[in-house]
């Protein structure tokens, strides 16, 4: 997406039971720019509009929306449109209803021509609103991304499109992607960003106390999360203590002995519900416990040894194993 030189249209398209957050998290991102270039006597940059198949629609949490302006057929300004996401249940049945029948309609027949009509024109989608630009072929084959639950509905809602996964978002060209409900606000600031400037979206972010601007390299799911889509409560034991102290000396029987089991038997556990060895577990806690701290300005050697490692030298074998590069030039 390239930086527009006038001010934008942020249009968010409010189909029935949108997610609420989906859709307040990056507007009041984009109120919240505006009013910060106020504050240094710049003029607005964003104009937040909300469209969608009749004046008012109930939201994922049951909150209606009202005064809406219907779905336009045509755009006078630079306009963003914005395509938020569903709850899973509704975007398994795609079109039911006279308000998702009708939102469906307008992507599919005036969104194609006015996207291609114009270049200041762009589309972003939040979470299941990638699989609504691909349901109605607006996203061909450009590189995309959405809530990692919906990846395999999109690949095969868009065939032919650069399906990314893990990823925060995705931008290609005109189409700005991001993953699952919070993304959104992570794309907002990013696009803040590039419009606005880095202090101005900085503001912003401190304004709603995000505590960590995550990037478009950046995974959907934090590596302090990963691996514990499980119920097993040994192995949640060992996961807690290793994050709790990634800097112990972990070894496999200092690891059985936190989840009160033996080493053969915690690899076994290990393997089948979290899909990763323990020691390879301790390693991705240290990883990214050391790439917070590099990019929170600290040095390789502090961030490999608060970090758990026993040199920089260990955690640079660690890191190009892992990523490739070195730690300082990847970190970011």
């Amino acid at each position: 997406m390239s930086e527009p030189t006038e001010p934008v249209d942020v249009l968010f398209v409010v189909a029935p039971h949108s997610l609420l957050l989906d859709l307040a998290g990056p507007a009041e991102a984009f109120r919240l720019s505006n009013r910060h270039l106020a504050n240094e006597g710049r003029a607005p940059r964003f104009r937040l509009r909300f469209a969608g198949p009749e004046a008012q629609m109930e939201t994922s949490v049951g909150l209606c929306i009202a005064k809406l302006e219907a779905l336009p057929n045509a755009f006078d300004r630079p306009t963003w449109v914005v395509l938020v996401g569903q709850p899973s249940e509704v975007l398994a049945r795609p079109g039911t209803g006279a308000g998702s029948s009708a939102v469906a309609r307008w992507l599919a027949h005036t969104l194609p021509t006015l996207l291609a009509a114009d270049a200041r024109h762009a589309l972003v989608t939040i979470c299941g609103g990638a699989l609504l630009a691909a349901r109605a072929g607006l996203i061909g084959s450009r590189r995309c991304t959405t809530h990692h639950e919906l990846l395999g509905a999109l690949r095969e809602a868009a065939p032919a499109a650069q399906v990314v996964d893990n990823r925060v978002f995705v931008l290609d060209d005109r189409l700005a992607s991001s993953a699952g409900v919070t993304a959104g606000i992570d794309l907002a600031l990013h696009l803040i960003a590039l419009t606005c400037g880095e202090r101005i979206a900085a503001a912003v972010a401190q304004d709603m106390v995000v505590y960590l601007r995550r990037n478009a390299s950046d995974p959907e799911l934090s590596p302090l999360l990963a691996h514990r889509h499980h119920l097993h409560p040994a192995v949640h034991r060992v996961q807690d203590a290793v994050s709790a102290d990634p800097t112990h000396h972990w070894t496999m029987t200092a690891l059985a002995d936190a989840g009160h089991v033996t080493p053969r038997h915690l690899l076994r556990l290990f393997t089948l519900h979290a899909a990763v060895s323990p020691l390879a577990y301790v390693q991705g806690i240290r990883l990214e416990r050391a790439r917070q701290a590099i990019r929170h300005g600290a040095s390789v050697t502090r961030a490999a040894l608060d970090a758990g490692f026993s040199s920089d030298l260990q955690l640079r074998r660690a890191w190009r194993q892992r990523f490739g590069g070195t730690p300082r030039a990847t970190a970011a």
